[in-house]
């Protein structure tokens, strides 16, 4: 990465000291490139002789350019607006006494006149007024005639006082042009990171124009000028000729979701840099467009200390709060404004990122921008980013200023701090010199600042309230009475839709709206509709950190302990999900007159016991390879079966409305309760406690031991809390401490529980049939459900939120999973593999020739057992 910085830092000054030095930069806002000839800059001396400069006339729309091959000489740039008159050379009245090769010259008579660039040096533009002429010879003298006429109508355009009238006029130009020249109209193509290319001479610098769309093809040249007259070209950064320092790790992959996202930066896959580049990517901002630049968070508050204290809170910015809140007098000052306020009313009256801002950050390595957006000067020296603490100071105390960060901030390139291409920046009130960015006391370097500030960013406390900020620029606090509530409202027209263009029918209106808009500031898109979650994960796994994140734990249910997911058996149970794809068929047997239901083992794995829809509970004995025990409750389908501690009762769940207690060491039914309407579907077991769930729409809970002895006395069950459902329940599961439950519905609605309240805490209708099988994930931060619907669907326990879907073509019956991968039986009777970070899925391994109905998993997660409705069980071996 440092060598890439330092190879691009090269290729940056080399763009400074090259040859070219005509950019886009150079034009007007709302100008375009039209053509260009090889001419004589033709000038004349006392002697009555002529000097001439040899160099390329640029003809564009709102200004003539003239480009010096030899750079100590200044481009010039006359404006066609500032045009006195146009004509052949010797017909404007001046340099009569020169006869020589008058056919071939052009005259321009101005009142102004732009210097740019002398000896390459990028700096303000200077000025000279006043009544002059000057005089372009062409090397093909039978252009001149061509050339003239274009300016005259050039310039009759931009004197017009209406722009729409001016592109009005611009589009008959090039209609006229375009008529004229045979070329392939289907080569003018719109794109997010190309320039026009055609194969006329004059289309070679046409600018990039911004869109929703990756690509848009221009179906004519009245489209085309519309385009152009409405846009900046400082707003469009293309690859080729954009900001020489690239957005850093940007990312364009397209098969992500923000969701998907979600779940790697949850779990500790991504860092926070990382995941908050990828949310910018996928809210349209890209470092190639200043008007959409990503936008990161201020993080440290204390830019004064000797020291930076990571472990210290006050250290950082309160990240639940916009910018413009964070100084509570100020805030207020706002809210009385606000209340005042007619409709459309709005807190801020500028915004957290825009042109300006990004280039008030980047000025040292993209001064040319700068120029280009200040009409050829920089800004104030006192206004400049001259020092990181009174940038910070004026974000909070100052009455506009609003401002967050760019991910310069977060990168390992220093050279938006420095300097490096000596610019002349103007001199401050105190007298000193704009030069390099004065750092906080306690960063060394620029290159210590950067290292401390993306510490920061990927610190506990960071990562703890990271979500908070999200919520603010991508999440639901970005609008409506939310956005509200958290003093998070800007202008309506920095939202997305927050005009519509195409009801403006005034062209003027429409390119004064837009560039508003643009230059304004834009919200990005949103991205998230509910809460954000926290960040969870107890181990930090990013490449690019060597640092651990400790999760804070709260106390509520929906965040308990992970004991039992951090315990001796973890190496093992992660090398086992390692090589989950590697799975191969070891033995099977049909001991089944229909689909198996239910699997469940002995601790020592050598008894395993299944039920079915034949009606039986069977005991097939690992080590014998034999069926030891048949036994039938009733003449109706058995759905479940698990074993209690100790593996001397076996329970099963019947369609017939029971539960049945079967003792392992009589071989005798030892209780049977009788506890629903409907067929029981599927049963759990915690502690001393039993839970149903039923087709009658309910989940009960019971207290109680079974009978001791069978034939002894029946035990009471206490039903200690019935969860009650709209419709039929179909599956249901219990986190690791029992604390929480979840059930699915016939209509494919998930349901997460309390079950220290029995309380619903959220209801997710995320399947469009019925929900096949619901899990938490080990940590209990995360529910997986599949349906019969083919999908996949990973919810954040915490705000209930969906944050991943991944779909299959056949349903999904059942599946065990670690939190990053899932086994899952499919309805074709292959096993499927599903990496959920990678949103794929990984591998598909042929098992049972009908759908799998159950999967066993041992606790070590190295042996697997799956059932299925060709009556089999399969045992399954990893191969290592």
């Amino acid at each position: 990465m440092a060598f890439t910085r330092k190879r691009q830092r090269e290729q940056q000054l080399q763009l400074y000291s090259s040859k070219e030095r005509f950019s886009l930069l150079l034009l007007n806002l709302e100008e375009y490139y039209f053509e260009q000839h090889t001419a004589f800059h033709v000038q004349s001396q006392d002697s009555h002789e002529e000097r001439k400069t040899r160099g390329s006339l640029k003809i564009c729309s709102k200004s003539v350019i003239f480009e010096p091959d030899a750079i100590s000489q200044p481009i010039i740039k006359i404006p066609l607006r500032d045009c006195l008159k146009i004509g052949k050379r010797g017909e404007n009245g001046a340099n009569r006494h020169l006869t020589k090769a008058k056919s071939s010259g052009i005259s321009l008579i101005f009142r102004q006149v732009y210097f740019i660039k002398e000896h390459n040096i990028v700096a303000p533009y200077k000025i000279e007024r006043g009544k002059m002429e000057y005089a372009f010879e062409l090397e093909v003298s039978g252009k001149v005639e061509d050339v003239v006429e274009t300016l005259l109508q050039l310039h009759r355009a931009s004197c017009l006082d209406k722009l729409g009238d001016q592109t009005a006029m611009i589009t008959a130009i090039l209609q006229s042009r375009l008529a004229r020249t045979s070329f392939d109209k289907n080569s003018l193509a719109v794109s997010s990171s190309k320039s026009f290319e055609g194969a006329s001479n004059y289309i070679d610098y046409l600018p990039v124009i911004p869109h929703k769309d990756q690509e848009i093809l221009v179906q004519g040249s009245a489209d085309l000028i519309e385009w152009i007259g409405m846009c900046s070209v400082v707003l469009c950064l293309p690859e080729e000729r954009g900001l020489p320092h690239p957005c850093p790790a940007e990312n364009h992959a397209t098969e992500h979701t923000a969701e998907s996202y979600m779940l790697q930066w949850q779990r500790g896959l991504l860092s926070n840099s990382q995941y908050l580049l990828h949310l910018n990517n996928l809210a349209d901002r890209s470092c190639n467009d200043l008007s959409q630049y990503p936008v990161f968070p201020w993080i440290i508050n204390d830019y004064s200390s000797p020291e930076l204290d990571l472990s210290n809170p006050e250290t950082f910015r309160d990240l639940s709060k916009p910018v413009g809140a964070l100084n509570q007098e100020r805030l207020e000052r706002l809210l009385t404004r606000y209340q005042e306020m007619p409709e459309p009313k709005f807190m801020y009256g500028s915004h957290y990122s825009s042109p300006g801002y990004v280039l008030f950050y980047l000025v040292r390595i993209a001064p040319e921008y700068m120029l280009c957006l200040q009409n050829g000067r920089f800004d104030n020296a006192d206004r400049m980013f001259n020092s990181i603490a009174e940038t910070w100071k004026n974000c909070l105390d100052g009455a506009t200023d609003f401002k967050e960060l760019i991910p310069e901030f977060y990168d390992e390139d220093v050279s938006f701090l420095v300097n490096s291409l000596k610019l002349d920046l103007g001199k401050r009130q105190g007298g000193q010199m704009v030069d390099d960015v004065e750092l906080p006391a306690w960063a060394s370097s620029p290159q210590d600042f950067l290292q401390k500030n993306k510490a920061a960013l990927e610190s506990s406390y960071v990562s703890e309230h990271l979500h908070e900020w999200i919520d603010l620029i991508f999440g639901y606090k970005q609008k409506g009475s939310e956005a509200v509530g958290a003093h998070n409202v800007f202008h309506p027209l920095t939202y997305e839709g927050g005009a519509d263009l195409n009801s403006i029918e005034d062209p003027d209106e429409k390119v004064a709206m837009l560039t508003q808009i643009l230059e304004f500031g834009q919200t990005p898109k949103q991205l998230f509709v509910t809460p954000h979650p926290r960040r969870i994960t107890p181990k930090f796994k990013s490449v690019s950190q060597a640092s651990s994140y400790n999760a804070s734990v709260t106390d509520s249910p929906v965040s308990p302990g992970e004991e039992s997911f951090e315990d001796l058996t973890e190496e093992s149970r992660s090398l086992a999900w390692n090589n989950i794809t590697k799975l191969q068929l070891h033995e099977q047997y049909k001991i089944h007159k229909e689909a198996v239901t239910g699997i469940a083992v002995s601790c020592n794995g050598s008894s395993v016991f299944t039920t079915s829809q034949d009606s039986t509970l069977k005991m097939f004995s690992k080590e014998s390879k034999m069926l030891q025990r048949s036994i039938s409750f009733s003449n109706m389908a058995l759905s479940s079966c698990l074993l209690l501690p100790g593996d001397t009762t076996v329970i099963s769940s019947s369609w017939d409305n029971n539960v049945y207690f079967y003792s392992i060491a009589f071989g005798r039914r030892q209780d049977t309760l009788m506890g629903h309407d409907d067929a029981v579907s599927k049963i759990c077991w915690h502690n001393d406690r039993l839970y149903s769930a039923s087709w009658d729409s309910t989940v009960k809970v019971w207290s109680g031991v079974p009978a001791e002895m069978p034939g002894t006395k029946r035990h009471q069950f206490d039903l200690l809390a019935e969860l009650e459902h709209d419709v039929s329940v179909d599956t249901i599961n219990l986190n690791t401490v029992s604390t929480l439950l979840v059930s699915g519905t016939k209509e494919g609605m998930v349901n997460i529980w309390d079950l220290t309240t029995a309380t619903l805490l959220h209801q997710i209708s995320c399947h469009s049939g019925t929900v096949c099988d619901a899990a938490f994930s080990p940590d209990s931060r995360h529910v997986l459900s599949t349906g019969l619907d083919g999908c996949l669907n990973v919810i954040d326990v915490q705000t209930g939120m969906l944050i991943s879907s991944m779909a299959s073509e056949e349903p999904q019956r059942c599946f065990v999973w670690d939190g990053n991968s899932v086994l899952s039986g499919s309805g074709s009777g292959e096993l499927l593999v599903w990496d959920l970070l990678g949103a794929k899925i990984s591998e598909r391994i042929q098992g049972h020739t009908g759908a799998v109905t159950c999967i066993w998993m041992n606790e070590q997660c190295s042996s697997i057992i799956t059932g299925g409705e060709d009556r089999q069980i399969m045992f399954w071996k990893l191969q290592y």
